[in-house]
């Protein structure tokens, strides 16, 4: 599903008068995130302290179908580096949560990220198909809500570059120091992600 997909809409959910200045379809980069809100740590099981994250670790490997916390962690760094930083609760740390909710979400939906000339939302759509048709694909977008929502002040920084082999990588930086990460596939083209930073930051 193309990006202006969603842009009809992007515009039935914003605010009156609220002008939408960019749209783009991705997903939260692999990699170690930061930290979950409060909230949420408090709900992960106590195998993910001290001694259950060296267990964690191990069963990760041996099972990927295992989850714990900490292991997950420890995985997603080894293999795929940074994805975030921030301290429970920031920008980054609610942003993350919105779209990876802890138990793990049991149907996949896109991630949509917006600029507006008053906010940065990131919208979660319907849910979605691997092979989908047109009207799975109408479904989803009629199922496209608001999940995080920031004013445009919020956002320090926002910028595409390389990470390891990926050169379509969308960082975006907080003005409370966190900053969390978005990529597409590779074979899909850049521009939204670049439409997002230069809509973020004016350049």
């Amino acid at each position: 599903m193309t990006d202006n997909g969603y842009q009809e809409r992007v515009g039935q959910l914003v605010e009156p008068g609220e002008r939408v200045l960019a749209v783009a379809k991705t997903e939260v980069a692999h990699g170690a995130l930061p930290a979950d809100p409060p909230a949420a740590d408090s709900a992960e099981p106590s195998g993910s302290g001290r001694g259950g994250g060296v267990s964690g670790v191990l069963l990760n490997l041996i099972s990927p179908v295992i989850s714990f916390p900490a292991g997950d962690r420890f995985v997603d760094r080894i293999t795929h580096g940074i994805a975030g930083r921030g301290a429970p609760g920031s920008a980054a740390s609610t942003l993350q949560h919105a779209r990876r909710p802890v138990p793990p979400a049991t149907t996949l939906e896109d991630t949509i990220l917006v600029v507006t000339d008053q906010r940065f939302l990131v919208c979660a759509s319907g849910p979605v198909k691997l092979w989908s048709n047109k009207a799975d694909e109408e479904r989803a977008v009629a199922g496209t809500r608001i999940v995080w929502s920031a004013p445009r002040a919020a956002v320090a920084d926002a910028r595409v570059g390389w990470h390891r082999l990926n050169p379509k990588r969308l960082r975006i930086e907080f003005t409370d120091g966190s900053w969390l990460a978005f990529t597409v596939p590779i074979a899909e083209p850049g521009k939204p992600l670049r439409e997002i930073a230069a809509a973020l930051t004016g350049r």
